[in-house]
């Protein structure tokens, strides 16, 4: 390998602007203009190629409007009723509030398709009811605030099944089913795992809902309850696309917020707008940094090189598979998710295909190795959130994270090597893979 060929300067050239403070997209873009000029070609591809990419992608449509119904669910009460009725469910086991952590996490995870919308939105408030009397340390819930919010892009909706779809050209709608299993199977784990330290550390119990309450808090969260049912269900009908159920979703979280909850007014809205415009605008800017990018490296023919490497190791499909889980969790430990999602894994994809694995299956186990990438130090994105939100270290945090990220690590061994885990479902409404 020529370490100072256009491409490697080009690569180089990534991390030194990145190291300086520039946002990845904008590197990758400015990146491959330089690979442009050095190799003679007109610097107007990366403007051709990025316009190209945005305007022929009509699924990206579905990411800011997730986002934006996120927004609208935490401005609104349907956060609150939510949070409710899992506390009604689980709040009156030893360490109820961690489960009621993981399971409004698994609720609201079917309608924002975001993991940094669900450590933001529920998060902050199970945290203040966590920490709330000294019941449990500010690291504690921190940690497991975190780790349940990683369930949220694996249960559907998801974006980064959504980006994953554009890079692999499989069913968004099969990935989104592929995405149950998987997503429950991490709930259980970490509602496990919280159960046995809540034992060891006699965590409280708390004062159990009257179950002649139950009937009335239930009926209060069934509008809330109802939005993944109104947009699995119109994904799974073949009645939407997954980008006309993401309008759905925003439209519905606006009504019932609006006009039935009556929690939020018309500034309200106006800001939930204004918010996911700006989620929106820095995933766009990474998502056109990886199209230009993406350009320099079909034309390196980086993809096959790496296939033909691959192919001459004489590896099966499980030493493969073993081997990306362990690329990705260190990069994962190193770089954000969707640089990760749309400059690395294309790269992986056609060996995957040579290999024989199915792209759905090898979808959720990237997208559950990117989540778990969320939770790991150094870069753990969701570490931070945290840490802002509570005040406390990064080093306790990371200690009591600790724990959950090695049953989530068993949880993906599972899904890895047991693919019909995860493609169970998809083949009950059809899938042939």
């Amino acid at each position: 390998m020529n370490f100072f060929s256009p491409f490697a300067l080009t690569v180089y050239l990534i991390f030194a602007l990145s190291l300086m403070g520039l946002p990845i997209g904008l590197s990758m873009i400015a990146s491959s203009v330089v690979y442009l000029f050095i190799t003679g070609q007109d610097m107007g591809i990366a403007a051709e190629q990025l316009l190209q990419g945005l305007n022929n992608t009509y699924t990206l449509l579905a990411i800011p409007l997730f986002i934006l119904a996120a927004e609208i669910m935490n401005m609104g009460s349907l956060t609150d009723r939510l949070l409710r009725f899992c506390n009604a469910i689980v709040g009156r086991f030893r360490g109820g509030l961690g489960h009621v952590n993981i399971l409004s996490s698994l609720i609201f995870s079917g309608m924002s398709g975001s993991a940094i919308a669900d450590a933001a939105g529920v998060g902050r408030m199970v945290i203040n009811m966590m920490t709330k009397d000294g019941r449990y340390t500010p690291a504690y819930a921190a940690a497991i605030t975190s780790a349940s919010a990683v369930i949220g892009p694996i249960i559907p909706p998801s974006i980064p099944l959504v980006l994953y779809g554009l890079i692999s050209d499989a069913s968004i709608g099969f990935l989104f089913m592929a995405g149950v299993v998987p997503g429950l199977l991490l709930a259980l784990v970490l509602m496990a795992m919280n159960a046995y330290l809540a034992r060891v550390r006699n965590f409280p119990v708390e004062t159990p809902v009257p179950l002649r309450e139950l009937p009335g808090i239930t009926w209060r969260a069934i509008p809330a309850l109802m939005m993944p049912v109104v947009l699995l269900g119109g994904i799974y009908s073949g009645v939407m696309t997954p980008t006309e159920a993401a309008a759905v979703a925003a439209l519905y979280a606006l009504v019932i917020s609006v006009v039935l909850y009556r929690s939020v007014t018309p500034v309200g809205a106006y800001r939930a707008l204004l918010s996911s415009g700006r989620s929106m605008a820095s995933i766009g800017i990474l998502i056109a940094g990886a199209l230009v990018f993406n350009y320099v490296v079909t034309r390196e023919d980086i993809p096959q090189a790496v296939s033909q490497f691959m192919t001459a190791m004489d590896l099966t499909p499980m030493t493969f598979l073993l081997m990306v889980n362990v690329l990705l969790l260190l990069l994962g430990a190193l770089l954000e998710g969707g640089t990760i999602l749309l400059v690395i894994v294309p790269i992986l994809i056609p060996t995957a295909k040579l290999l024989g694995i199915d792209m759905v299956h090898f979808g959720v186990v990237v997208t559950v190795n990117l989540m778990i990438g969320l939770i790991t130090p150094p870069y753990g994105l969701l570490l931070f959130i945290m840490g802002n939100i509570t005040g406390e270290s990064i080093k306790r945090i990371v200690k009591e994270t600790l724990p959950f990220v090695f049953v989530m690590l068993a949880a993906l061994a599972f899904l890895t090597y047991v693919p019909g885990a995860v493609l169970w479902l998809p083949r009950q409404f059809g899938y042939q893979g």
